[in-house]
């Protein structure tokens, strides 16, 4: 069964960081890409960061760039998204995805910031 949990949301004050994380099972990982989406409710869900099944190409949308890391560990089956210089607007529901099957979701995480 393929399946995608993420873990690392939370509360975090303006200026924060954390990391999030997605630990993958159930395919071959290290032959698919993988994806950071979030949605915030009332707006569109925003692909955040994507990475290449190899790692060797990573993308991030503009409103990240500079403020987030995307990683893969093919070892853990994972992949983190490090945000820093968290704003207000950044409070969102993040979710990990792939392609596998024709496209697996996890079930998010919330992050908050807020003072």
């Amino acid at each position: 069964q393929v399946q995608l949990v993420e873990s690392g949301g939370g509360l975090v004050q303006p200026g924060g960081s954390l990391r999030l994380s997605c630990a993958a099972s159930g395919f071959t990982f290290s032959a698919y890409g993988m994806n950071w989406y979030r949605q915030a409710p009332g707006k569109e869900r925003e692909l955040v960061a994507s990475i290449s099944s190899t790692g060797g190409t990573i993308n991030y949308a503009d409103s990240v760039k500079g403020r987030g890391t995307l990683s893969r560990d093919t070892a853990k089956n994972s992949v983190y998204l490090h945000r820093r210089t968290l704003k207000p607007e950044d409070t969102s529901f993040y979710y990990c995805a792939t392609s596998v099957g024709g496209g697996v979701w996890g079930q998010g995480t919330q992050v908050t910031v807020s003072s």
